[in-house]
């Protein structure tokens, strides 16, 4: 083999490591984050498990070298996940006497 196509097999091996160290930290974002979560909504369950699943299961959009896809699946279970600890800690810091749910006029000024 030439020396240019064993500097290709390098730099795809090296990209190879970077793209599944990232896939394990979002995997372990991903257990973080449920942790956080004590009850968890059905949604909730099925972005946990659905986006382990997908990761874990060998039958893949894109080969298993490329984690590419892995990362996204996990990146929008984390997305997800992580909104759902923001609503459950913004309804668990209402006051008292604060109604639950918006008027029907001010829903739609709202900024998520």
């Amino acid at each position: 083999m030439s020396r240019q196509a064993w500097v290709l097999v390098v730099i795809a091996g090296i990209l190879a490591i970077a793209t599944l160290a990232g896939a394990v930290m979002l995997a372990v974002r991903v257990v973080r984050t449920r942790r956080m979560l004590t009850g968890l909504g059905t949604g909730g369950k099925v972005a946990f498990y659905g986006a382990l699943i997908y990761t874990i299961f060998p039958v893949d959009v894109l080969p298993d070298p490329i984690y590419l896809d892995d990362m996204g699946v996990l990146a929008g279970a984390l997305i997800y996940l992580t909104r759902l600890v923001h609503k459950r800690r913004a309804a668990g810091r209402r006051l008292p006497g604060q109604p639950d749910a918006l008027p029907e006029g001010d829903r739609a000024r709202r900024v998520p």
